[in-house]
């Protein structure tokens, strides 16, 4: 149930609108290289410009830190949603301050504008209020369109809501929706598949997915922490030494749980991690040396797949192996060939793997792929988001 205000419940006709999107995409030889993002805030911006609202649109790019940076500039996004809306976007030289209050002041009923990157404002990661207020003061209304940032109280995610009404876009309101309907509505049975490097990254959704779940999934360097755990040796595989403790407890807490944990019964490793190294398919308890594990095995991937077969609801975050070194993306694509050929309704986190099915023309396949890679993870650990919480209740 979203209990937010929207644009869709309220009136922007003459309304001077901030709205903070999450325009932190990849560059290249100073353009944009993945659009997704830009596109995805789209619809939010295309309803505020039909509805006559004077509208600038804020986002960070990088991590400055504070500090002004050439190559971090917003001037190839501006010049890619142009050519995406087919319609000028101005590009200004500050985010806050006098040159934005007498451009917005100039603006006609749907034009539209781009501030600078915030994260040059060391006041943005700060929320310091001072920042939060002159960001707010040119504007009647605040509009969060960036999910992907919710989770960070930031003076243009959480701060300007003091100053002026905030209310949710389009992409934040359906993020809130699907990740919450997931939560909310479990479809059975359900599985869910956690990768990545780190446990410690993830220690608290796994406990949530180990009470809603029917089965969880595990690949990527946090398996390799529950292995060694296990008493595993894994050679010179990357694992959390100071968290197997952790690990053996949620091993417990899954056999005294009603959801299956599944971790690799076969892994692929290499002495040397560049692509097209020499690599070899190790159960858990041969892998010794020099070795170290670098994706989940056939028969792990296999296994997996056919339960996936079986699941009606599938949510996934994080790769299984570093698939951006091939071949150990391998465990990583068939997976994710089974989950799109399951026919379960599925939901997909995290800027690393959404990348990768892109890559692999996969995305499409997905019922619904959420935009945010640690907000996800705090959605689904149950945690108040601050760019949540600023919004106002319906």
């Amino acid at each position: 149930m979203f209990e937010k205000k929207s644009v869709e419940d309220i009136e922007v006709k003459g309304k001077k609108v901030l709205m903070r999107v999450d325009f932190n995409v990849p560059l290249e030889a100073g353009q944009v290289r993945d659009d997704s993002r830009i596109r995805a805030a789209i619809p939010t911006i295309e309803m505020l410009l039909s509805g006559g609202a004077r509208l600038a649109l804020a986002s960070h790019l990088g991590r400055p830190k504070g500090q002004y940076a050439e190559d971090l500039v917003m001037d190839p996004v501006a010049e890619r949603l142009s050519v995406l809306l087919g319609k000028k976007v101005s590009k200004l030289n500050s985010s806050a301050g006098r040159e934005v209050k007498t451009a917005v002041e100039q603006m006609s009923e749907g034009d539209l504008l781009m501030l600078e990157n915030l994260r040059f404002e060391k006041g943005e990661e700060e929320n310091d209020s001072a920042y939060a207020r002159e960001l707010a003061e040119p504007f009647d209304l605040f509009v969060n369109d960036a999910f992907g940032t919710a989770h960070r109280a930031h003076a243009s995610t959480a701060g300007v809501a003091a100053y002026i009404p905030a209310v949710a876009g389009l992409l934040m309101k359906k993020e809130i929706e699907e990740l919450s309907n997931c939560l909310e509505n479990p479809q059975r049975p359900m599985s869910a598949i956690l990768g990545g490097a780190k446990v410690s990254d993830k220690i608290n959704v796994i406990k949530r997915f180990l009470t809603l779940a029917d089965n969880l999934l595990v690949g990527g360097g946090m398996a390799n922490t529950f292995l060694a755990a296990k008493g595993h040796k894994m050679g010179a595989s990357f694992y959390e030494k100071d968290l197997l403790e952790e690990a053996a407890e949620l091993i417990k807490e899954a056999d005294e749980s009603r959801c299956r944990l599944m971790l690799p019964v076969d892994l692929a490793v290499t002495k040397e991690l560049k692509p097209g190294s020499y690599s070899e398919v190790m159960a858990p308890s041969d892998i010794d040396g020099e070795w170290k594990a670098v994706d989940i095995g056939p028969e792990t991937a296999a296994l997996y797949s056919g339960q996936l077969e079986q699941s009606e609801m599938i949510v996934w975050n994080g790769p299984l192996g570093v698939f951006e070194v091939p071949p150990f993306d391998n465990g990583t694509e068939i997976v994710a060939e089974a989950v799109a050929s399951s026919g379960a309704y599925s939901v997909i986190g995290g800027g690393d793997l959404v990348a990768a099915l892109e890559g692999l023309g996969m995305s499409g396949e997905i019922s619904f792929i959420s935009t945010g890679g640690g907000a996800t993870l705090e959605f689904w650990e149950g945690k108040e988001l601050p760019g949540i919480k600023a919004l106002q209740d319906k």
